[in-house]
């Protein structure tokens, strides 16, 4: 029975990973060693952050909102509240992009809420 060797599937191996860690500082871009714990590394982040980013979005939706809303007289919790008792359902997204692009149909929305409190 012949020996096997795994020199060609190796090769492949390491040059999947040199070739994504192209671009990456020093050692972490030619050596195989070091290039696969910052490719580990890299991907555990990219992971990690796709999943942080939703957050970090939401937070920026809701300052926003909440400068809009205090500029009308009214705190973000209190204008949530009345957007739910006027039957409004419009998404954060929505509401922050109108605050910042369309300041009249966020203080059209802002006294309906208002109103309702």
């Amino acid at each position: 029975m012949p020996r096997v060797k795994h020199a060609v599937a190796t090769n492949r191996r390491k040059r999947k990973v040199l070739k994504k860690t192209r671009g990456y500082w020093g050692a972490r871009s030619r050596l195989y060693r070091t290039a696969q714990e910052a490719l580990n590394r890299a991907q555990a982040y990219a992971y990690r952050d796709r999943r942080n980013r939703k957050r970090d979005f939401r937070r920026l939706w809701i300052a926003r909102i909440n400068a809009a809303a205090r500029l009308h007289g009214v705190s973000y919790s209190q204008f949530v509240c009345g957007l739910n008792k006027a039957g409004i359902q419009v998404n954060r997204k929505l509401l922050a992009d109108m605050a910042v692009q369309d300041p009249q149909a966020f203080a059209a929305v802002a006294e309906q809420a208002k109103a309702q409190l």
